[in-house]
């Protein structure tokens, strides 16, 4: 496939104006470390919101897409789809308390809720295991689709791909810092959605497609056209539908989808103007997220189901793939490679875009942990904005080569996914926990980190995994061993927790000042002051959680009703559509009473 002046016009105009981005903010980015990596607490909550779905809107997004629907139809997305109950979660409970807490990452939270050597120790550890160790997992699936994308659409070597694609994002990433990323990530929202609804419209109406209507009869597709799993196969309604639902979503951690918030959504409602800027962003963010932008993915791993039917048309197609680099999610960019002239080179940009957009937010987000949770905290207490934000661009390069060599080695994002998930199972409760129930303690959290990343180990590393959970010779079902991590760590971290001593009350009661979480979980702290004469409640409303809990609700019936309506819109299943349009029209309305009650109106 070879790219026209067109296309290559697209992409050098498109890399001109994100480099020229970040050069124009450098200066003010560099002014201190709280520009650099927060923007100095000033940003609108509508640049944020789109921000986060750019974020989100990465290279390896659409190839897991793509795997998942080839591998088990588009009900397989539950698996991702849960995480809105989380999202929803974060928005009406948790993005206020964030934003009160006003700390410059969120790990910094664990001295503000903890006390003494264990909250340090915590600090520290989750700077290097979250902003080093998991920040480089995360972005090697991103720099691995980026490695497919290019062999397949462009035939370049690896190392090609990495070098390239790496070095203008680390170069623009460690001079904008912050703004330069949110700013980037405005245009680069618009880019990728724009590439990936015109390569959606175009690949279904190619003629080995025949149109939607075409695609939606194919015999290789309507069995995996259901947005609900089949009831009636125990198995994949229990592995897609079931323990996502119940389980998943608040049980493990998952970068971008962290029970109670976290990571870099964390960081951009920290960036936020005030707590109903952090909660505009959220929210408008979850609603790209999950009810809209995923459908042009789907229907072009739709349409690569008849173009390509298997991994052997695809190895055929494309001879010079490697062996350890054929699966299911290079059909993505397969299809893309039957793009005309023009389309190509803004399908191609809006590629880049989505792999800068997702990279440059790592980067920025990993190095903030390594600036302010572990250099200054153990290495250099004292040490000048100057110096932090140079150690800040420091660590956004040592992060990309460390990313950039992790990716050479990887197969596939699917496998990835499920090994980051089983990695934070067990641990997800604790952070929802730890803002309403004083009992919890740094402890509980050591040991659940630890607990679940050994267990994981074990589990996927060694052959007791494959002992005990196989399709085939396993003596327990596949589907089981994400729920046996979950058991094993939370019992774990129970015992650890009612086994040690709580927070002091100097620890407790500053928290609760600060924060003023409320709610039954905090009386007997709250008790307690009282009858020591010391004030910590100032707010005398009433209790708002159980007022989100219900914001919360109507939230995850209207994006999942909008979710629902727009693929049976797409499918031609009007009567459908019709019904739970009118659904998501009425909780929204509904929703907006709920949030005017709990919060106003952030307009």
């Amino acid at each position: 496939m070879e790219l026209s002046t067109l296309d290559y016009a697209f992409i050098i105009v498109f890399f001109s104006l994100v480099l020229g981005i970040g050069v124009y903010v450098s200066k003010k980015s560099g002014k201190n470390s709280s520009e650099f990596f927060l923007s100095g607490r000033t940003m609108p909550w509508w640049l944020l919101g789109l921000s986060m779905v750019a974020t989100t809107f990465s290279t390896d997004t659409p190839n897991l897409v793509t795997d998942i629907v080839r591998t088990n139809g588009v009900s397989g997305n539950w698996v991702w789809w849960c995480f809105l109950i989380t999202g929803m979660l974060t928005v009406f409970v948790y993005a206020k308390l964030w934003r009160k807490s006003n700390v410059n990452t969120d790990l910094e939270f664990y001295e503000m809720r903890y006390g003494g050597k264990p909250a340090s120790f915590l600090r520290k550890f989750r700077a290097v295991y979250l902003g080093v160790i998991f920040n480089v997992i995360t972005m090697s699936a991103v720099t691995l689709a980026a490695i497919k994308i290019g062999s397949i659409m462009l035939g370049l070597e690896p190392w090609q791909t990495v070098v390239s694609a790496g070095l203008i994002t680390v170069t623009f990433s460690a001079l904008g810092g912050f703004k330069g990323v949110v700013y980037t990530d405005f245009l680069l929202f618009f880019v990728a959605m724009a590439g990936a609804i015109g390569a959606a419209y175009y690949l279904v109406n190619i003629p080995e497609v025949g149109g939607i209507e075409a695609l939606m009869a194919n015999e290789n597709v309507t069995e995996k056209l259901n947005i609900l799993p089949d009831f009636s196969n125990k198995k994949a309604l229990i592995t897609l539908f079931i323990i996502p639902l119940a389980v998943q979503w608040w049980s493990s951690w998952y970068p971008g989808a962290e029970p109670g918030g976290g990571g870099y959504i964390a960081q951009r409602m920290l960036a936020a103007k005030d707590e109903n800027h952090a909660i505009g962003a959220t929210f408008f963010f979850n609603i790209m997220h999950y009810a809209l932008r995923p459908w042009p993915w789907i229907l072009v791993a739709l349409a690569s189901i008849v173009v390509y039917p298997d991994l052997a048309s695809i190895q055929e197609a494309f001879p010079n793939v490697t062996a350890d680099k054929l699966g299911h999610d290079l059909a993505y960019s397969a299809m893309l490679t039957k793009l005309p002239s023009g389309l190509l080179g803004v399908v191609l940009a809006s590629l880049v875009a989505a792999y800068m957009s997702t990279i440059s937010t790592q980067l920025n987000w990993g190095s903030s942990y390594i600036v302010y949770d572990f250099y200054k905290q153990q290495i250099n207490p004292n040490a000048s904005e100057k110096r932090l934000v140079a150690v800040g661009r420091i660590s956004t390069v040592v992060l990309m080569i460390f990313s950039a060599a992790l990716a050479l080695l990887l197969q596939n994002a699917l496998q990835l996914f499920d090994v980051l998930l089983a990695f934070g199972a067990g641990t997800g409760l604790i952070f929802i926990l730890r803002w309403f129930w004083w009992r919890i303690n740094a402890w509980s959290e050591i040991t659940a980190m630890f607990a679940s990343g050994i267990i994981s180990i074990i589990l996927k590393l060694t052959p007791m995994g494959a002992y005990l959970f196989a399709t085939e010779t396993g003596l327990l079902p596949d589907w089981s061993e994400y729920i046996f991590i979950v058991v094993v760590t939370t019992i774990i971290w129970l015992i650890a927790t009612f086994m040690t001593q709580p927070e002091s009350n100097e620890t407790l009661r500053s928290f609760y000042r600060k924060i003023q979480p409320g709610g039954p979980g905090w009386s007997k702290v709250v008790d307690e002051a009282k009858t020591d004469a010391v004030e910590i409640v100032k707010d005398k409303e009433k209790w708002s959680v159980p007022a989100g809990v219900t914001a919360m609700l109507l939230g995850v019936l209207l994006i999942y009703s909008i979710m629902f309506s727009t693929g049976y819109w797409i499918y031609g299943r009007t009567t459908q559509a019709i019904v739970l349009t009118v659904v998501s029209i009425i909780a929204g309305v509904l929703l907006v009473k709920a949030w005017n009650r709990l919060k106003g109106n952030i307009l």
